[in-house]
């Protein structure tokens, strides 16, 4: 056996000890309360249809793309899906990327130089800390949404500054007081840069994220959008300013070298566009989300953190005792996950649940009923 081998073990069984071992799983109880699906597109026979029917028309539709999109990859339908989606953003440009992580890394890795600085909110995603620590430049944390600690970050920041938050947070559903960022970055000189993984379909008038919603398009130097969570495909886009893009086709990494995505997933994401703006489904959602809030006071959940967004998290602290809270509940028929450290901090475990508009009410209510229940047992 190896050195490198007992290393393995060595770590698994670290997992194995603190109850913090993943394991993957091909079965999930039947009510979903844990996928980022949140508008139901990826269940959509509606975008299912459009998506064959689209293919079905193109003149050529091959199975891959056959290279990256700087080689053979490239098409003017890929083109013509970027725009499409920019504008719906109000954006003035967009590039698309294969993942949510492929953008995220390749915005940052490319962005940061010897001398600049990231000043990021110390819960965003692991995407964008790994982007971050691909640079050479200077890398801080603000307490987080912690104005005031941002602020005095800033005061001490050289180079070229960029700040890094995400607009919705993927573990406990809160928002960045992004006008207040926005107001003191512009002070600073600082450029702001948002995840919108999490609000893109909640919030905005058709679900064009919380930078339409607050109108700081112009504020906002760059926005990453996903579409595998309310769009219910997968990629996601860069946006920005044309200078923006053509910058990140000459520079970023994960664009550069990497086979482009096949065109049926390009005419996944236009079709689901499509659907998205013809349709007002963020109102929808967010009926889901008021009707779990309201449910939350009326059985007075304290474990229970209110958020404005389809994410909401029980406050279970300890991994064991997180996983043996979420199986009583998938025993019930729920499709609940814990969240362990070292995903989030120890102390800080959760079952994370996601509202989508397919829930019934009685779905929901019959969720708040159990966790009632289990809180009350303990």
């Amino acid at each position: 056996m190896t050195n490198a081998h007992n290393f393995i073990l060595n770590k698994l069984k670290d997992r194995v000890d603190n109850g913090s071992l993943r394991r993957l799983s091909t079965s999930s109880p039947p009510i979903d309360f844990c996928s980022n699906d949140y508008l139901g597109f990826a269940r959509s026979e509606e975008l299912r249809k459009a998506i064959y029917k689209e293919t079905t028309i193109l003149p050529v539709a091959n199975n891959g793309s056959g290279g990256s999109r700087l080689l053979s990859g490239n098409t003017q339908y890929i083109e013509e899906t970027e725009l499409h989606v920019a504008k719906f953003h109000k954006a003035e440009a967009g590039l698309i990327f294969n993942s949510g992580y492929d953008a995220n890394i390749g915005l940052l890795s490319s962005l940061g130089q010897k001398g600049d600085t990231f000043l990021c909110d110390e819960l965003i995603h692991a995407s964008l800390i790994d982007g971050v620590r691909l640079t050479h430049a200077n890398r801080y944390t603000f307490r987080h949404n912690d104005l005031q600690h941002l602020e005095e970050k800033l005061k001490l920041c050289k180079g070229i500054v960029y700040v890094i938050v995400e607009s919705v947070y993927s573990m406990d559903g809160d928002i960045a007081p992004l006008l207040e960022i926005s107001t003191i970055c512009q002070l600073y000189n600082a450029n702001l840069i948002v995840d919108e993984a999490h609000a893109t379909g909640i919030f905005g008038e058709r679900g064009q994220g919380l930078v339409h919603a607050l109108n700081l398009e112009e504020q906002v130097f760059a926005r990453v959008v996903t579409f595998g969570k309310a769009i219910g495909c997968h990629g996601a886009i860069v946006l920005g300013s044309k200078t923006l893009r053509e910058y990140l086709i000459n520079f970023a990494r994960s664009f550069i070298y990497t086979t482009a995505a096949p065109i049926h997933s390009i005419i996944s994401i236009s079709c689901a566009y499509h659907l998205l703006e013809n349709q007002n489904h963020a109102d929808e959602i967010n009926s889901k989300i008021n009707h779990f809030a309201r449910l939350i006071s009326v059985y007075n959940l304290t474990v229970v953190k209110p958020s404005p967004s389809a994410i909401q998290g029980i406050s279970v602290a300890g991994n064991l005792r997180a996983k043996k809270a979420s199986g009583i509940l998938q025993a019930q028929g729920f499709d609940v996950r814990p969240i362990l450290s070292p995903t989030v901090p120890l102390g800080k475990e959760r079952i994370r649940i996601c509202l989508h508009t397919y829930n019934t009410n009685e779905d929901i209510e019959n969720l708040i009923r159990a966790i009632k229940k289990l809180t009350t047992n303990e």
